[in-house]
């Protein structure tokens, strides 16, 4: 019975460490989740700069496809001002994996257009 209750002590400051710890970790997450999705909405924005720019040399001003991309990055930005607050993890880990995506298939778009003038 001695033994019972500096167990049972130990093991409360235990559960009280770890959740404590926890609550920590949570209040982590927000921030770090809401500044991935602004890095990859940055890094995307920077590409379809470049990609416009390079479009806009090659064909001109007509009917430029980065314009559209763009303004889905600022709907994004948006989005994330008002909603940033109350988003699940997941949502903004989805946006995150969203403009990533949209990233990857740009470049790969680019390679085409950059291989077909090159006329390969």
């Amino acid at each position: 019975m001695k033994l019972l209750l500096p167990v049972l002590l130990f093991a409360i400051a235990a559960v009280a460490l770890w959740w404590g710890w926890r609550v920590r970790q949570r209040s982590q997450q927000r921030p770090r989740a809401i500044r991935d999705v602004l890095d990859a909405a940055d890094a995307l924005e920077a590409r379809l700069r470049v990609a416009r720019d390079e479009l806009e040399a090659v064909a001109g001003d007509h009917e430029n496809p980065v314009r559209g991309a763009m303004q889905e990055i600022l709907r994004q930005r948006l989005w994330l001002q008002e909603n940033a607050a109350s988003a699940e993890l997941s949502q903004l880990d989805a946006v995150r994996r969203s403009l990533a995506s949209a990233r990857d298939s740009l470049e790969q778009q680019l390679q085409r257009v950059s291989q077909a003038r090159a006329g390969h």
